[in-house]
């Protein structure tokens, strides 16, 4: 055994054994695990080339809970994969001019390198590739059983169309309204899009969010439950007698409105319409004015955040519509905050109950009729008060026959009214929108659809999948490369046999997301999912970062409904536990041009000053020593290049190291802030961890590697009870995923071992012999590499096999047992002292104990008037 911990030799030593024996292939039932299975998956990567800290931190958490519940005797599943399709690496090939397949596969490879440098539990031969075609081959099958239900369908959306690039931008590539390339004003194009009718799910979904999901976070299931966005209200038509070229009614004389408060119909001063709407249309055809502001419409965003923060626009039609209750004219605008996509294209105006009216009505100076007050809450028409939107203490007013009813009593009435007029009705709306499942992008699972002159869009025949997406591509901006590529397009049709030409759409990443690991289950199956899926699946942990916790979630959630439909799974939800892991952040500095522009600095590269508090005050960049500005603790990104390279940091100090500050310097759900002292206080912890074990082996070899003990001296009882106590609390922390307290009992059992007095009996030496193997197996989860060493080294493995496979170490409770307890001594209610007394001593005893301590003896003058003992506690003498 070395005498000196060198990480290098360490690690390369666990990971050859670990590599040698195939340590972390799963299988199905296997025996050796009496618990079951337990399937812990962490969110795969996107492979852009480089792990970040945040990856090592989310894989770490992960490999924790591995190794953990397998030294508990579960059947452990820790799969990896790539989320390998998408945008990036359509952007690094251009800017590299290479194919995205040749980048994405090289990142693969150098990240994967990676990963087993940090000692990770990972079953590599259920690895999935997203871009291969044996994975995405299931994605277009899956495609075309949904069609074949309905659940897909193809329809004309709204999308954002670069004129320079002649192509389609997703919302991310939008930068201020232009494209991120070209620079260009951005359009709103309506194209024919495939889409899945994830809104027939929409109930469901909600539903099992609260029935079904006790396992989340609670901020997530509220996230999810607002996407979803269940709203009860009216939907309800302004007729007119607006007439088009044709001489009939623009949309049979009525413009439909949704509104989930219906108790205010009587305060509608305007009505506003999306700049596609046919009314808009037909209102611009004479109007030069009004075309003009439609196409500047037409050029905002279709990002629904967007046009909740947006300045709100608009511009009258100079039509009118009539209020179905009252019979008034009621004027038309086009306004840029309403989509056509959303509901019927159209919202009444009610600007004193809604902000956004509010603000939209103050600007363009319509009128502002109240019709809802409260008990105790002044109106006013220069400001916006939230209590006007507040519907649990809305009473009717200013609205005729509807004044004084309640919230729920008016939403009737109203709703009664408009039904017998045929002009409405009460319905349930959904904010989830069917999901557009189209990318007019190459780098995708491409659509298994085929265009036929006569026969329409066909369906690729089942036999005929995968239709593979040719990797030699390199896209160069000017749309999709598909479109070029002959050798792809050219095919004949299945139904007619003519020439046709292959549908170059791809599908949205976020399919591939969606069931990638219930693949993982099923490696080499020649169907979609196997046997083998019901044994794994639902998951049992899921590790993710919060800004998944939206769409990639809710989608993963309606794919599995899907299969379950097309009885493919047997369960409702593909996630039994969630947990968001915080982000981690670092410091920022940069340097500001004149123009505004910011340079920024890795904190490697500036010298900081720091005040006598520790207080940075001023910084200089390393190179040429000038100063920088100080920007504050951010996300680690590329942006900010504030990130830290995990690959450095495991080279000068190993992974253990890297592992360990991950999971101590904060719990695995708060952010993180990165410290170089921090990391290098974790190192001198693994080099004690080191030195002790040297220092103890031969005690460890005398024992015979023994890995439990009893004690009969006082000083061997103290140390057991001590380890065990320490135990007992980090594997209830274990339990509840609270890591950073689990390395804080780690550093603590050390301290402990460290500072014992024993002799050199052979009952001390066993006793030190339990203590270091649990001490090592506690730590074993976190720091992997140099407990299995020291196992081995120090004989362990010889006695009771690799760490990995050792039974998890149990709280014995005899070590717990006390033969002697301290109660405080309180005189008239003050701390005055305290003393030890034999368990389980009589009342009066523990008294006399008490009064003959020295301590407390000079503030008792006399005979105490009352003694009152609470037992195991303290002695309290009133004098």
């Amino acid at each position: 055994m070395q005498d000196k911990y060198s990480s290098a030799d360490v690690e390369q030593a666990a990971q050859s054994h670990w590599k040698a024996i195939d340590a972390y292939k799963a299988v199905e039932n296997d025996p050796r695990f009496p618990k079951g299975k337990y399937y812990a998956c962490s969110m795969l990567p996107y492979p852009s080339g480089k792990l970040h800290m945040g990856h090592v931190r989310n894989y770490t958490i992960n490999d924790v809970m591995y190794r953990y519940l397998r030294m508990n005797g579960y059947n452990v599943l820790m799969p990896m994969g790539w989320d390998a399709f998408g945008m990036p690496a359509e952007n690094a090939a251009m800017a590299n001019n290479v194919p995205p397949a040749q980048w994405t596969y090289s990142n693969i490879a150098h990240m994967r390198a990676q990963m087993e440098m940090m000692g990770l539990a990972i079953d590599w031969s259920r690895e999935m590739t997203a871009c291969k075609p044996e994975y995405y081959k299931w994605n277009q099958w899956m495609f075309l059983k949904m069609l074949e239900k309905g659940i897909i369908y193809k329809k004309t959306g709204t999308v954002n169309w670069d004129p320079v690039d002649q192509t389609v931008l997703a919302n991310e590539q939008v930068v201020d309204g232009r494209g991120w390339r070209s620079g260009a004003l951005i359009e709103k194009r309506e194209i024919p899009m495939y889409y899945a009718r994830i809104t027939d799910y929409a109930e469901e979904l909600l539903d099992h969010v609260d029935n079904k999901l006790p396992g989340w976070p609670e901020r997530v299931r509220i996230m999810q439950s607002n996407w979803i966005g269940k709203s009860t209200g009216v939907r309800f038509a302004f007729p007119h007698d607006i007439t088009g070229d044709d001489g009939q009614k623009v949309q049979d004389g009525k413009l439909y409105v949704f509104t989930t408060r219906p108790d205010t119909i009587m305060g509608v001063t305007f009505c506003a319409v999306a700049a596609e709407h046919p009314l808009a249309t037909h209102a611009a055809k004479n109007n030069p004015a009004l075309q003009a502001f439609i196409a500047e419409c037409k050029m905002g965003s279709v990002i629904e955040a967007d046009m909740a923060t947006m300045e709100k626009k608009g511009m009258p039609t100079g039509l009118f519509v009539t209020h179905p209750l009252t019979g008034a004219q009621v004027e038309v605008w086009v306004g840029n905050y309403v989509l056509i996509t959303y509901g019927d294209g159209a919202v009444m105006g009610v600007p004193a109950h809604d902000e956004r009216d509010f603000a939209f009505a103050k600007k363009y100076n319509l009128p502002i009729k109240q019709v809802i007050t409260a008990e105790g809450k002044d109106y006013s028409l220069d400001a916006w008060q939230e209590w006007y939107g507040d519907k649990e203490i809305s009473v009717v007013t200013n609205s005729g026959k509807y004044d004084g009813l309640k919230y729920k009593e008016a939403v009737d009435a109203v709703a009664a009214d408009l039904a017998a007029l045929g002009l409405g009705e009460k319905k349930v709306t959904f904010r989830l929108r069917d999901w557009g499942i189209s990318r007019q992008r190459y780098w995708g699972t491409p659509i298994p659809m085929i265009n036929c002159g006569d026969c329409g869009a066909v369906p690729v025949p089942e036999q005929d999948l995968p239709v593979v997406l040719p990797e030699d591509c390199v896209p160069d901006g000017t749309g999709n490369p598909l479109n070029k590529h002959e050798a792809f397009l050219k095919c004949d049709c299945p139904k007619c046999g003519k020439p046709a030409r292959r549908e170059t759409d791809t599908m949205d990443t976020f399919v591939d997301s969606s069931w990638y690991y219930m693949k993982y289950t099923s490696p080499g199956s020649d169907t979609m999912v196997d046997a083998r899926n019901d044994y794994w699946m639902p998951m049992d942990q899921y590790i993710g970062g919060i800004e998944h916790a939206v769409l990639h979630l809710l989608y993963a959630r309606f794919w599995t409904k899907v299969m379950r439909d097309l009885g493919l799974v047997k369960f409702d939800e593909p996630f039994v536990n969630l947990l968001t892991q915080g982000m981690v952040l670092n410091e920022t500095y940069y340097r500001e041009e004149d123009s505004g522009k910011k340079t920024w600095f890795n904190p490697a590269d500036v010298e900081l000053t720091a005040d006598d508090k520790g207080r940075p005050i001023s910084a200089l960049l390393r190179s040429d020593g000038q100063p920088v500005s100080i920007g504050g603790t951010e996300k680690m990104s590329k942006s900010k290049n504030n990130g830290i390279d995990p690959q450095a940091q495991i080279e000068q100090y190993g992974a253990d190291t890297a592992r360990l500050f991950t999971m101590f310097a904060s719990p695995p759900e708060q952010t993180l802030e990165w410290s170089g002292s921090g990391v290098e206080g974790a190192n001198r912890f693994l080099r004690r961890v080191w030195a002790y074990a040297y220092a103890q082996k031969d005690r460890v070899s005398a024992a015979k590697a023994v890995v439990t003990a009893g004690a009969t001296t006082d000083a061997g009882k103290t140390l057991r009870r001590e380890l065990h106590k320490i135990l007992q609390q980090a594997d209830y922390d274990l339990k509840r995923i609270q890591y950073n307290t689990v390395v804080s009992a780690g550093m603590k059992m050390l301290n402990t071992l460290e500072s014992a007095k024993l002799d050199d009996s052979a009952e001390s030496s066993a006793v030190i012999s339990e203590g270091l193997s649990i001490f090592l197996r506690l730590l074993n989860p976190v720091a992997p590499h140099i407990t299995h060493v020291l196992w081995q080294e120090l004989g362990y493995a010889a006695v009771n096999k690799d760490i990995l496979d050792t039974a998890w170490p149990l709280v014995d409770p005899a070590a717990l047992e006390q033969s002697e307890i301290e109660m405080m001594i309180q005189v008239n209610g003050k701390l005055r002292g305290s003393v030890k007394v034999a368990k389980g001593l009589d009342k009066a005893a523990i008294e006399a104990a008490a009064l003959a301590e020295e301590s407390v003896q000079k503030f008792i003058e006399g005979t105490p008037k009352k003694i009152i003992v609470v037992p195991g506690k303290l002695v309290n003498i009133v004098v």
